[in-house]
């Protein structure tokens, strides 16, 4: 099959059965090839499409948009410990600073003193501020966090990230989010 623009330019929406994204931080898409995958393995039904087309000499299929799967998957209850979402807990601002440039992330209690990599000992950092604390304990340092760290619920992803909507929304999406629907695609 050929296509005249790039894969990632064209991902599908993915939505659970009960037309809800599977997650929104990261907001769930699947590239072109594996909407598609995903429709001839019956797994997916579509639910909207953009213009562009792909074909082979014998078929031709305009790419899915929106997918929405068949088989509903039972959400997490708990977000996944990841730098991504540590920085949406923590609102992709520096922890000791305020920065939301060079953005890392930093063990509280620094792992050589048996801190964990815990939602409750990390927070985001920026470099200078990471590279300023070192091995230190907070105290030591002299950079306590602005914030307590702390296991967030989806509920407290999803309020934070209602600050910081993907930079691109296809309009066939808006109908799927819970972003203002008069954002700009």
């Amino acid at each position: 099959m050929t296509i005249a623009v790039s894969p990632q330019a064209l991902p599908a929406l993915v939505l659970n059965a009960d037309y809800r994204p599977l997650s929104y931080y990261p907001l769930s898409l699947w590239s072109w090839q594996d909407a598609i995958k995903a429709v001839f393995l019956d797994r997916v039904n579509i639910i909207a499409e953009y213009d562009q087309a792909v074909s082979s000499p014998s078929f031709s299929m305009r790419l899915p948009s929106v997918v929405c799967l068949k088989t509903y998957i039972k959400p997490s209850r708990h977000p996944a410990f990841t730098r991504f979402n540590v920085f949406l807990r923590d609102r992709f601002q520096c922890q000791y600073c305020g920065s939301r440039e060079e953005l890392t992330f930093d063990h509280v209690i620094p792992r050589c003193r048996g801190g964990e990599t815990t939602w409750e000992n990390v927070v985001a950092a920026c470099s200078p501020c990471n590279l300023k604390k070192g091995s230190r304990l907070p105290k030591q340092a002299g950079m306590i966090p602005f914030h307590k760290p702390f296991q967030p619920t989806v509920q407290d992803l999803h309020n934070n990230g209602r600050q910081f909507p993907p930079n691109y929304l296809h309009e066939s999406w808006l109908d799927y989010l819970y972003w203002d629907s008069e954002l700009e695609p």
